[in-house]
């Protein structure tokens, strides 16, 4: 590779992978969210397992292909995310045959409530602008140098507004305060670490993919609205 280049508009297999792990892993997420758990003592949701890669993986797709392509990404993932939460809604609502008697379960690990609903769309939004246009910027400002850096310093960001707003819309007045920041604070601190941990494996594929693609897109002139669309 002979330096940046600009942002390409041809779509390969490789993004096109890169996308469809990204929208498969925040499904997901949402709905293995209903398990809380204990990971040495932290209580953790059982989501929070693989929800740090959706950052790993817009960390890859800001990194490769810049701002304006992870944008389209995360507008992408919220529709089918806002998608899937209406199927289940729907399937939900319907009137179950009389000889299915696993209703109460479909509820209770599928079902959301509307607060809960409204905390995690606001969440992922916020967190994974933040956290992609940090990165963006940071890579200009470091003329491309120290990835890890970069990484970390905006999943801390992107992250903690992650899990601030999620926790703080969904459970503020429902949790005693104390509890509230001990799980946020725990989160947190869980998420930031896999991160930290993850960068030998995002720098393996971040590499691979600009040798591949070609390309190392810098948002020098990007205007980084999320609703810019293209822009």
């Amino acid at each position: 590779m002979t330096g940046p280049q600009n942002d390409a508009t041809r779509h390969s297999t490789l993004f096109v992978l890169v996308v469809a792990l990204f929208v498969t892993n925040l499904l997901i997420s949402n709905v293995i969210a209903a398990k809380a758990i204990l990971i040495f003592g932290y209580p953790l949701q059982a989501a929070d397992l693989i929800f740090p890669i959706s950052y790993i993986l817009g960390d890859v797709l800001t990194e490769v292909y810049g701002f304006k392509r992870a944008r389209r990404v995360i507008w992408i993932g919220f529709a089918c995310n806002l998608f899937a939460v209406t199927a289940i809604g729907l399937g939900q609502a319907l009137p179950a045959h009389p000889d299915w008697g696993d209703q109460a379960s479909y509820d209770a690990i599928l079902g959301n409530q509307p607060r809960i609903l409204a905390a995690s769309f606001a969440a992922y939004l916020v967190g994974e602008f933040v956290n992609s246009t940090v990165l963006a910027k940071m890579k200009v400002w470091m003329a491309g140098k120290h990835l890890w850096m970069r990484t970390i310093g905006s999943t801390i960001l992107g992250q903690g507004c992650d899990t601030a707003i999620f926790l703080t819309i969904a459970f503020y007045g429902v949790w005693p305060n104390d509890l509230l920041l001990s799980v946020m604070l725990s989160q947190w601190l869980f998420k930031i670490t896999y991160e930290a941990l993850a960068t030998p494996f995002t720098y393996l594929i971040v590499n691979k993919l600009k040798r591949a693609e070609g390309i190392d897109v810098y948002d020098r002139d990007t205007k980084f609205s999320p609703f810019a669309w293209g822009k």
